[in-house]
């Protein structure tokens, strides 16, 4: 896809291959990351077949939550009519590619797999963050800010859950943790409303009801 600076010069018709691209790769796991893997050297400690089947199933439950971000950041990017907005939504999207790669490395090294439903994942996500870019920036960027921090809270979940000695899947959720930290407080500091209550618990059992079944399936 070209960069986000050039994207507002495109034709309609090529903005919109461009992000049915993305959405593929997306789905594909193919996309790169930008940063050297946390795991980094860490020993792949020996886990015993439950604590790995354990393991692979939270990632997998991380995994699916990367294709909901980038599909989140593509539809707020596609649906706003500021370019330095549409262009940190793609920065944001692009940080969130990293975490995709990661977790999708590290399904592969516990002999996991990733969701049989990521299309309809990626689908769902990309017109939730097309409405709530249809609702204006400052609504968008809450939406973005609300999110990060229920992933936070998901995420310090996981490091509960995950077994103890599994430190290459531990070091993964700790980065993807700290980077979720940053970009709500990104979103906050540019202007980013707080979303009603009602919103709030709506995304939180929507969350409760993906992680559930990606947890499985």
């Amino acid at each position: 896809m070209p960069p986000v600076s050039d994207v507002s010069r495109l034709r309609p018709i090529d903005r919109v291959l461009g992000f049915v691209g993305r959405g593929l790769a997306t789905v594909a796991s193919a996309v790169p990351a930008s940063r050297p893997n946390p795991a980094g050297a860490l020993r792949d400690e020996r886990l015993t077949a439950e604590e790995r089947a354990r393991s692979a199933a939270l990632m997998r439950v991380n995994h699916v939550g990367e294709v909901c971000a980038q599909a989140l950041y593509d539809g707020q990017a596609v649906s706003t009519a500021d370019p330095m907005l549409r262009e940190r939504f793609r920065q944001a999207a692009a940080e969130e590619a990293d975490h995709l790669a990661w977790t999708h490395e590290r399904i592969i090294e516990l002999g996991g797999r990733t969701s049989l439903l990521n299309p309809l994942w990626y689908a769902g996500a990309f017109g939730l963050g097309v409405l709530a870019g249809r609702a204006g920036d400052r609504a968008s960027l809450g939406f973005m800010a609300e999110t990060e921090r229920q992933v936070e809270a998901h995420l310090a979940g996981h490091l509960d859950r995950l077994p103890p000695t599994d430190d290459r899947s531990r070091a993964i959720v700790a980065r993807m943790k700290d980077d979720e930290v940053a970009h709500a407080e990104a979103a906050l500091s540019l202007g980013g409303a707080e979303l009603p209550a009602p919103v709030r618990l709506g995304m939180r059992l929507a969350a409760r009801l993906m992680t559930t079944v990606a947890h499985r399936v």
